[in-house]
């Protein structure tokens, strides 16, 4: 039996299956947003101990009213000897939420705006496709994190219980600052609800724009210069990654 040579018409179907398996239609790219919010929520993890170091010492001017500010050292040994472990986690759950809904929306959008601008926007494309995703990613992030991060900085501060107390006894601060400070908050359901009966939305959003302020400009810029270096010296990028 002849053998039968396939046409070139027959050649033609599977290719173009094969370099078009997806509409143009669809942008979101729902893979990032799922290891964007866990790569988000286990850094936020790993790093807290750190962020309520650096909460206590940008916050202890106001608490005490001294000028003698504590070093990194002293103000670890500081945490420790009142709260213990705990004290350095205090906050944590606020924390790693804000940082799963922004680590979610900042890669996710990052790669699903850079889509949609390099396929319906063309003349957007290049480094302006990339700053704009990163700015959107962060701003949509920021419903999340802002009131997440009031909430955080604020349990911080707070430490247990036990100590929060006795820095409001011994240092008088209602008296000393003529202002009323909050209850202590038990987690962050609890938090959440009494910042917003006491001071409503504008309490938990805090901040906001100067937030907005800071961090869109630098997420822009950030994927910008990070997809200009992984484009230009992709040899460099491996050899940092290595060493």
């Amino acid at each position: 039996m002849a053998d039968r040579s396939p046409t070139s018409s027959e050649f033609q179907a599977p290719v173009s299956h094969i370099t078009n398996p997806i509409s143009g239609n669809q942008f979101f790219v729902w893979r990032e947003f799922l290891w964007g919010g866990i790569a988000g929520g286990f850094g936020e993890g790993m790093m807290h101990p750190v962020d309520t170091v650096k909460t206590r010492i940008q916050s202890q001017a106001i608490l005490s009213g001294s000028q003698n500010q504590k070093s990194i050292s002293q103000m670890v040994r500081s945490v420790w000897a009142a709260d213990g472990l705990r004290g350095f986690y205090r906050g944590v759950t606020p924390g790693v939420t804000g940082s799963l809904a922004t680590g979610a929306t900042y890669f996710g959008f990052i790669e699903s705006t850079k889509k949609w601008i390099e396929e319906s926007h063309p003349s957007l494309g290049g480094h302006w496709a990339h700053f704009i995703a990163g700015a959107v990613g962060d701003t949509l992030g920021s419903f999340v994190y802002v009131p997440c991060e009031v909430m955080k900085q604020r349990m911080q501060v707070q430490g247990t219980i036990k100590s929060w107390g006795s820095i409001l006894m011994k240092d008088n601060i209602c008296v000393k600052s003529n202002l009323q400070m909050y209850g202590y908050y038990t987690g962050i359901y609890q938090a959440g609800s009494s910042i917003w009966r006491e001071q409503g939305l504008r309490g938990l959003y805090a901040g906001y724009w100067s937030t907005l302020a800071r961090d869109v400009p630098f997420a822009g810029l950030m994927v910008c210069y990070f997809c200009c270096l992984i484009l230009y010296f992709p040899n460099f990028l491996c050899i940092l990654v290595i060493f």
